[in-house]
Parts: structure tokens; C-alpha cells; sequence
């Protein structure tokens, strides 16, 4: 089993294949569409608070919990906090083979949308092929869903198969520094158009009087969900990082380059929106609309050299999903080579195919057959794949969350948790004291403060 478990080979390893986790379709996609709907500027100063003041203590949490147990979220909670906890763990599993059986549709969406966009820049681009009834026609063609996803499942396997050095480490190393640079050639040119100072404008200039409460939420709740917490992925991670490796400087890099990716993708976008008359007052009320709709016209009507770019961006798009997918595999994979020692390639092939079986279900849902398209368990969330998403984003993330933040901070003793923050690795700035008071008072609350918007109603979905 020790064999099977791994180790990062070194804290950048470990920070990038953390980074990659964080930075999803969450970071490209679904952090652009919240800022436009909260008006920018005052929306993105309370994100940032946020992330500083809640996701960053909780990622630091999940981190010690896993390098101090050295084991997957099952076991890791069970010696962290006892036989009691171990539900908590449990439900970190479950929650990540339910977000990757409708997370691995739409990263096989990426997949399409690369093709389509190398066969307009080679062939001409035609006004309408990018439109919302196309893409409705698109996403309820159940064969080429299930195709898609099943692409995007047997690469999330290949690099799991190969290991946590040989594979995810590997990946991560040869991956994000391709994204980042994509990202940066993408901003070079987002910055050269004519709408970029009013993207700039709206993104960094606060107007608290236009930040809607909802919004305040919003931006906690995004917090907390774009780091990738509250499922044990972070816990399973840090599971494989060395004592030589610090947790805190570690997880300061993730975060900064999970915001600094979110920050930067939606300059891009907005550039691109801003730099097309009348763009601003069509934009959809989707995510799915600004990234799959929206984006591809703008790249070849308004953007210079789209046609070069809009084939990079969806690679980019797909770099980012498939990091994200990997880290989702990896946590139930964990959980049956500690709890039930099974070697990593047996694992890897039964959460793959349970995994595919939910992805086929929820492909389907989106119109190719009506009885999954039918279901509507919660208000307005009518079909499996939404189904499923509200029931993750809104239930079974926060409620994981909320637990392993009264773990960390009221159930392990604060030897046991200042033994995995304070050592030699850790820098001068860090106060030990400071991080208790966020892990057992504020953060707690924060997320607390999810459930009950989502109680009262919202959806973080």
C-alpha cells in the first residue's frame, strides 16, 4: 500500500498539481459570469477578503489533516478526530464521484469546441454556428456527449494509473506551465483592444452602492468552492507532502494562483465583451452561454488574431478541466488502496468505470432521453446533470466543509495541528495564533453562512 500511495518529489510538484485542482472551469468560467452579474469592481474585493479570510485557513487545514495522517479522506479524518468522523471523509468520496459523472460532460464540452474552433480558423467562420440553438442541438445529441466524456475519462485514468509522481505530479509539471502561458499570450493580446480599459475599469474599480447582498454571499460562497474544499482533495494531497514541505507556503501559493488565474481569465473575457458594441447588454444568463455562445463568435469577429487564439483558449480551457478531473479521481481512488488495499491500477479501473456510468447517465440528461432529462428533485434544476450539481455544490460541499473545519479547529488538539504549520519550512510572517482564531471562529461561521443561504433559497450551483 505505501508503495501505492506515493509522494510529491518536491513542494512545487505539490503546489502545481494543488494549483491545477484549484484552477477549473470554476476559475474560467463560472467566476466571470458571477462578477458581470454583481457589477465588478466592489463583487472582486470581497472575493479576494474572502479567499484570504476563509478559503485560505480551511485549505491549510485540509492540507495538515492529510500529511499528519498520511492517509485518504476516509482514514485521514478517522486518526484526525476519531471513529466518529469518519462519515465526514466518506461523504468527501462520494462528493467527488458525483461532481466528476456531470464534470467530465462538459470538460469533454472543451474537447468540441477545440475542433470546431480549429475548423473555423482553417475553413471561415460562419455567423450562427456558434449560437444558442446550436449548442441547445449540441448538448442534447446524447452520442456525442457520452464520446466526449468518454475521451476526457480515459485521460483522467491514464495519468491516475501511472501514479502520484509518475502521473499526477508529471502532468501537473508538463501542463501548468503550458496553461500559463497560454493565459499570458491571451491577456497580451486581451490588453491591446479597444475595450480593455473599461474591462479594467469595471473589474478593479470598486462601487460598493452596486454590490447587491447577494452578491456578498456569492462571493463566499465561490471562496470557498474554488479552491477545491470541502471533499478531501486537498486532504488526499496533502497526504502525499513530505515533512521537509511546508503546508503553509504551499498552500499561500495555491491560493494566490487560483485567484490570479480567476482575476486574469475574466480581464480576458471582459476585454473581449467590452470591445464589441452593444456585446455588454446581450450577454446570456448562463455560463454556459458567455463561454460556449458568447466567446466563440467574439474570438472571430472582434478579437486580433482570433482565429490563432480561439483554438489556444479551449485548450486552455481543457488543461484546466483536466487537472480538475484528476484531482476528482484521486480521492476515491485513495480511499481503496488505504481502506481496502487495493493496488492503484485496480482502483483506478473501478472508480473510472463507475465514474463513465454516472458520466453516461448525466450526458443523456441533457435532453437525449426525457426521463433523465425529467427529473426535478429540486425547484428549477430539472434533469440529472443539474440535479446533481445543485445537490454537490449547494449540500455536499459545504456540509464537508463546515465538519472539517470544527475537526481542525475544536476536535485536534493545538499540538497536533501547530506541530504540521510551525517548522523549520515555515515562513517568519506566519502566526500560528491567527490561523486558530480563523479555523475555529470565522471560517466555521462562513460556511455556516452558506447552508443557510442555501436553506433560505440560493443556489451556488
Amino acid at each position: 500500500m505505501e508503495r501505492d500511495r506515493g509522494q510529491w518529489s518536491s513542494q512545487i510538484g505539490f503546489i502545481l498539481a494543488a494549483a491545477g485542482s484549484a484552477i477549473g472551469l470554476g476559475n474560467l468560467w463560472k467566476f466571470p459570469y458571477i462578477t458581470w452579474h454583481n457589477n465588478g469592481g466592489a463583487f472582486v474585493l470581497i472575493y479576494i477578503a474572502c479567499i484570504a479570510a476563509v478559503g485560505l485557513p480551511i485549505m491549510m487545514a485540509e492540507i495538515l489533516i492529510g500529511r499528519k495522517t498520511g492517509r485518504s479522506a476516509v482514514g485521514a479524518m478517522r486518526a484526525a478526530a476519531g471513529r466518529n468522523w469518519t462519515w465526514v471523509g466518506g461523504l468527501g468520496c462520494v462528493s467527488a464521484f458525483v461532481i466528476l459523472g456531470y464534470y467530465s460532460v462538459v470538460a469533454g464540452w472543451t474537447i468540441r469546441y477545440f475542433l470546431k474552433c480549429l475548423s473555423w480558423s482553417f475553413g471561415g467562420y460562419e455567423p450562427g454556428t456558434s449560437s444558442a440553438a446550436a449548442f441547445g442541438e449540441f448538448v442534447s445529441t446524447g452520442w456525442i456527449q457520452i464520446v466526449l466524456a468518454a475521451i476526457f475519462m480515459g485521460f483522467t485514468m491514464s495519468v491516475i494509473y501511472a501514479g502520484v509522481g509518475r502521473g499526477i505530479e508529471r502532468i501537473s509539471r508538463q501542463l501548468m506551465p503550458i496553461l500559463f502561458g497560454i493565459l499570458a499570450l491571451l491577456l497580451f493580446s486581451a490588453l491591446t483592444m479597444e475595450g480593455a480599459a473599461e474591462a479594467l475599469r469595471f473589474i478593479f474599480v470598486p462601487r460598493i452602492g452596486e454590490l447587491p447582498m447577494r452578491g456578498v454571499l456569492e462571493a463566499l460562497g465561490h471562496a470557498f468552492f474554488t479552491l477545491s474544499l470541502g471533499m478531501g482533495t486537498m486532504m488526499v494531497y496533502g497526504s502525499y507532502l513530505s515533512r521537509g514541505q511546508s503546508v503553509v507556503t504551499s498552500s499561500l501559493a495555491v491560493v494566490v494562483l487560483d485567484t490570479l488565474i480567476a482575476i486574469t481569465a475574466t480581464v480576458i473575457m471582459f476585454s473581449v465583451i467590452f470591445s464589441k458594441a452593444g456585446m455588454p447588454e446581450q450577454i446570456g444568463k448562463s455560463t454556459a452561454g458567455m463561454l460556449f455562445i458568447t466567446l466563440p463568435e467574439l474570438f472571430y469577429t472582434v478579437v486580433p488574431i482570433g482565429s490563432f487564439l480561439a483554438p489556444l483558449f479551449y485548450v486552455l480551457v481543457g488543461f484546466a478541466a483536466l487537472t480538475s478531473t484528476i484531482s476528482l479521481m484521486e480521492v476515491p481512488v485513495s480511499y481503496f488502496i488505504d481502506e481496502k488495499g487495493w493496488p492503484r491500477k485496480k482502483a483506478t479501473t473501478f472508480c473510472g468505470a463507475v465514474c463513465f456510468a454516472l458520466s453516461i447517465l448525466c450526458a443523456l440528461s441533457l435532453g437525449a432521453d426525457s426521463a433523465l432529462s425529467g427529473i426535478e428533485i429540486f425547484d428549477g434544476k430539472q434533469g440529472l446533470f443539474a440535479t446533481l450539481d445543485h445537490l454537490a455544490s449547494n449540500w455536499m460541499l459545504p456540509v464537508g466543509g463546515f465538519f472539517i473545519t470544527l475537526a481542525a479547529g475544536w476536535v485536534m488538539t493545538r499540538d497536533a495541528t501547530r506541530d504540521q504549520l510551525i517548522d523549520e519550512t515555515t515562513p517568519k510572517w506566519f502566526r500560528y495564533g491567527v490561523w486558530r482564531f480563523f479555523i475555529r471562529y470565522i471560517s466555521p461561521v462562513a460556511v455556516a453562512a452558506i447552508i443557510v443561504a442555501v436553506i433560505s433559497g440560493m443556489d451556488f450551483s
